[in-house]
């Protein structure tokens, strides 16, 4: 078997997503940055300013007429870019579905046994999916079904809200109740 190799250097990805020194290709740059006098000047002369500070000159906003550079240390900007992006992620809520089942013919004890844990998953703030099966000939008693979460939204009511009212879906009735927000 034959392997095929990229032989043409243009068709690799440029791996940085800003052009950096030598890589900025335009006859002028407007210059900003800390410690630089800001203006527009040749390209030449922004790269020896760059040179001179001992940091790169990095093309922040390509499109603009001259396009604006910055004198900075890059890779201390890539790496602090990258952090900023992971702590916004940690703080990005992930939405957790936890699901309860019920039987069309539930009885209290398991009723209240499974609202418990209703409770539980709520009080925790993860979204809640309750859902009656009904096996073989129990569909008969969709009622009965749509009762049974009816009851357990109004008891709920309190930790959270419904979000989505019992509806049939083949063989199964669902029902989604969102935690409310606590502060």
């Amino acid at each position: 078997m034959k392997r095929r190799y990229n032989r043409n250097p243009r068709r690799r990805e440029n791996k940085n997503p800003h052009n950096i020194n030598r890589d900025i290709r335009v006859s002028e740059v407007r210059l900003v940055g800390d410690n630089v006098e800001m203006g527009v000047y040749p390209t030449k002369v922004a790269l020896n300013k760059a040179e001179e500070l001992e940091l790169d000159l990095v093309e922040i906003s390509p499109n603009a007429k001259p396009p604006v550079c910055k004198i900075m240390d890059y890779k201390k900007f890539l790496y602090e870019q990258k952090k900023r992006e992971k702590a916004l992620k940690a703080k990005a809520s992930k939405v957790v579905v936890k699901e309860i089942r019920f039987g069309p013919n539930t009885d209290d004890h398991d009723y209240n046994f499974k609202k418990k844990h209703a409770e539980k998953f709520l009080k925790d703030g993860a979204k809640l999916k309750a859902y009656v099966f009904f096996k073989g000939r129990s569909i008969v008693y969709k009622d009965k079904g749509e009762i049974l979460l009816l009851r357990l939204a109004s008891e709920l009511e309190d930790l959270g809200k419904v979000e989505q009212m019992p509806k049939l879906e083949g063989k199964r009735m669902t029902m989604f109740i969102s935690p409310k927000k606590t502060k």
